[in-house]
């Protein structure tokens, strides 16, 4: 195998076409210059130069391989600079794991902080539910994770992002519109409803039957996305409880209601969450300058 020295020999000597100024430029003298060369051709087989007693010039093959070589060299040179670039954080990929809701409510605030804080870390952004986003942690596919609780907090550190409140989500001309006055339990009793899917959208499924007598035998639709939620609504299948930042998505044939019991009350969380064993630079050095907008 060549070594960088050659290459750094051979582009000197293919650039000056003379061994004498490419000596003095590489701050040596010209025979080990000469043999530096006559190695790194018996490496690669061929001739690279032609030379004689007059002038020095490149074969075809020569002038192939100087474009390989310097190239090879700005890798060289650079690649102990991103090596301690992503040592300290400066430099590398975060994967950020987000929830669909937190994507049209804190996600695009939290990108622009994460980019003044590290502009040259490139983000690579995976959209799934807080369990997926708990396996990628574990697994180290993921570095920093916008979820819901429960999560195990001797495994992972966290950062409450914001609390909301539970709204009810109807058709635009609803009934329950015309009521000047927030919406109780008994008002949704025959209501055709749309429900969080129990296995994925277990925090949204647990936090509502907890919250409201829920009458199963009215559920005729179950989904795991706050969206297809919304749309189903706006296309007048029935009503569904979500989470305040829904209004954002500012979908046509939609309203929100208040519900009783929910004026003070904000039962929705949005953490960050992480592993506590951070092994990316960069995500120890954001978890260190970043304020997070609650703060």
């Amino acid at each position: 195998m060549f070594t960088f020295d050659q290459l750094a020999g051979f582009i000197a000597v293919a650039e000056e076409l003379h061994f004498g100024r490419a000596a003095e430029r590489l701050n040596m003298t010209q025979p080990p210059l000469s043999r530096q060369i006559q190695k790194l051709e018996k490496t690669i087989g061929t001739e690279l130069l032609e030379r004689d007693n007059r002038k020095v010039q490149l074969t075809p093959a020569g002038e192939a391989f100087l474009e390989e070589a310097r190239r090879l060299m700005v890798l060289a040179t650079r690649a102990p600079v991103t090596a301690r670039r992503i040592a300290t954080g400066r430099s590398g990929m975060l994967r950020v794991g987000f929830t669909a809701a937190s994507g049209f409510s804190i996600l695009g605030p939290l990108l622009e902080e994460i980019a003044e804080i590290i502009p040259d870390v490139d983000i690579d952004l995976q959209e799934l539910v807080t369990g997926e986003q708990i396996q990628g942690l574990l697994t180290g596919g993921l570095d920093l994770g916008l979820a819901r609780p429960p999560f195990d907090r001797e495994i992972f550190d966290s950062h409450l992002l914001y609390k909301e409140s539970m709204m009810l989500a109807v058709p635009s001309g609803h009934k329950l519109a015309d009521l000047s006055r927030p919406i109780e339990d008994a008002d949704i009793s025959d209501e055709p409803l749309i429900m969080h899917s129990p296995t994925k959208a277990t925090y949204f499924y647990d936090l509502v039957v907890r919250m409201f007598p829920i009458q199963h035998a009215n559920v005729i639709h179950t989904v795991s996305q706050i969206l297809t939620m919304v749309s189903l609504v706006a296309a007048r299948r029935g009503v569904a409880f979500v989470p305040h930042s829904a209004t954002l998505l500012a979908i046509k044939g939609v309203e929100f209601l208040p519900l009783a019991g929910m004026e003070s009350e904000q039962p929705v969380e949005l953490h960050a969450i992480w592993n506590r064993k951070v092994v990316n630079p960069a995500l120890r050095r954001l978890l260190q300058d970043l304020e997070f907008r609650t703060e």
